[in-house]
């Protein structure tokens, strides 16, 4: 494998889409590694996971040449240089706001840990639920303690899953904290300073989009 050449743009360029793409790359590559395969091109790896081979090469090209001409990518050299580029060389330790329903299943989440993000504390401002623990045992604290623990613990990352007319006091509070990543369950979008990035997951928008597909499916077949 061969690091980047000069001249060739740098990861700063990248825009979200093609770092949002690595991320699917490095799931593909890890269930190739699973399956024992060793080495791979990018056009059987598109075949074989239904991406696009031209978008694939143009993607890694942002970071580097990685694969050998004639032979392909390394599959666990080309996950391991992924894992570095995405800032997963060691576990990050998240923190989930709100430790309603849906928080609780973050902070459960078995698939979290395997893929690098450890839930570490759930906060709320339920009397009833401070000092309690989720099934999996992630404790729950105070909001009033989210800058303490988030110093203790190393946090790095809050989920948000409260009701919109609270996300954007909890977004407020987790800057106040240190943190310097957001990932908001509410509905609808919160302001936060610059340096700090936040990704919003609107799971009843992604279910209208849904209902509009079978809306229009099921017309569809009625003409």
């Amino acid at each position: 494998m061969r690091e980047r050449t000069k001249g060739r743009p740098g990861p700063e360029q990248a825009s979200e889409l093609t770092t949002n793409r690595l991320s699917i790359y490095l799931r593909c590559l890890d269930h190739l590694s699973g399956a024992g395969v060793r080495t791979i091109s990018s056009q059987s790896l598109a075949a074989q996971f239904g991406l696009n081979a031209a978008q694939i090469r143009k993607d890694l090209t942002w970071f580097g040449e990685f694969g050998v001409r004639g032979v392909g990518y390394s599959v666990d050299g080309l996950a391991a240089h992924l894992r570095q580029i995405l800032g997963l060389g060691d576990p990050i330790r998240i923190a989930v706001i709100g430790a309603g329903n849906l928080g609780q299943a973050l902070a459960d989440y078995p698939g979290f840990p395997r893929d690098g993000f450890v839930p570490v504390a759930l906060f709320d401002r339920a009397a009833a639920k401070i000092g309690k623990h989720s099934r999996g045992g992630v404790p729950i604290y105070h909001m009033k303690r989210l800058p303490a623990i988030v110093r203790k613990e190393g946090i790095r990352i809050a989920l948000v899953a409260v009701p919109a007319p609270s996300a954007q006091q909890v977004a407020n509070a987790a800057v106040a904290a240190g943190l310097r990543a957001i990932l908001n369950f509410a509905p609808g979008t919160v302001s936060v300073p610059p340096g700090v990035k936040v990704k919003n997951v609107d799971l009843t928008v992604s279910l209208e989009g849904l209902a509009y597909h079978l809306a229009n499916a099921a017309h569809a077949k009625t003409q």
